[in-house]
């Protein structure tokens, strides 16, 4: 199964379970049988069942009597697409990220905090495209990428706390600072340098530099990255993209301005 960022166990009664099942069908990233679902399942075999018979009759998940398999429902396509126009700040950036991507020839990442993670919603390939974990709609880890340590080092107090508080604290790669305190450290230093860096934190060979982008009243709404690789280039590299990143940054939030966002 795909490394998971699923909440834990919810307290929100049917609903939160649900979700959880959702998120839970999705990480497999195929078709998956109830057995395996039951295995990984905190909830007794009759529950999950139900639960699942409501996901399917609601269009949420898709059943496939032949393989006897659960996968995401057409339903959660429709209302993905909703979300992404409504409340993704992919279709604000679009012309800016284009316009970022075709003068430094890198990888482009947009992304937005969902829960203290990162949530990628609008990638560019580079000229020579590089394999790497990111995607539009993947979650990554908030502490140990760069979009995800610049959106969280410029949270207000209580909501920096829950993003610290939320993170898994793996260890990615011989890089990675993984634990709370190294976090805590760095976020400082991102908060007053106003960048951040990912050196090799999350995958092997993969750098970038990343800028929040900030409302006028200085409200996280996102982050955006200029991602390469250490075969072609270094950190001093990126750093030297460091202006442009900033102004497609601050050109983000201010075609953003009025753009109802969520809180």
């Amino acid at each position: 199964m795909a490394e998971s960022n699923a909440p834990q166990r919810s307290n929100d009664g049917t609903v939160g379970k649900a979700l959880e099942i959702l998120d839970r069908v999705a990480e497999y990233g195929r078709p998956v049988r109830f057995a395996e679902l039951l295995a990984a399942s905190p909830y007794p075999k009759a529950t999950l069942y139900r639960l699942l018979q409501t996901l399917t009759n609601q269009g949420m998940l898709g059943f496939n009597e032949d393989q006897q398999t659960y996968s995401p429902g057409l339903r959660l396509v429709r209302l993905a697409h909703a979300a992404w126009r409504q409340s993704s700040l992919a279709p604000v950036a679009r012309d800016h990220i284009d316009a970022l991507s075709a003068e430094v020839g890198e990888t482009i990442h947009l992304a937005q905090l969902d829960q203290g993670q990162v949530l990628y919603v609008d990638k560019r390939n580079a000229r020579t495209p590089i394999e790497m974990f990111s995607q539009a709609g993947k979650i990554g880890p908030g502490f140990c990428t760069g979009v995800g340590k610049a959106m969280i080092a410029h949270l207000d107090g209580p909501a920096r706390e829950d993003a610290i508080r939320r993170q898994a604290y793996v260890q990615h790669t011989p890089h990675t600072l993984a634990t709370e305190a190294a976090f805590r450290a760095e976020l400082d230093e991102i908060q007053k340098a106003g960048i951040a860096f990912d050196r090799e934190e999350h995958e092997p060979g993969i750098i970038c530099i990343a800028a929040p982008i900030l409302t006028n009243k200085g409200r996280v709404i996102g982050a955006l990255s200029i991602t390469s690789s250490t075969r072609r280039q270094s950190l001093e590299g990126l750093n030297a993209l460091r202006p442009l990143l900033l102004k497609t940054a601050t050109d983000i939030a201010e075609a953003a301005e009025n753009w109802q966002f969520p809180t």
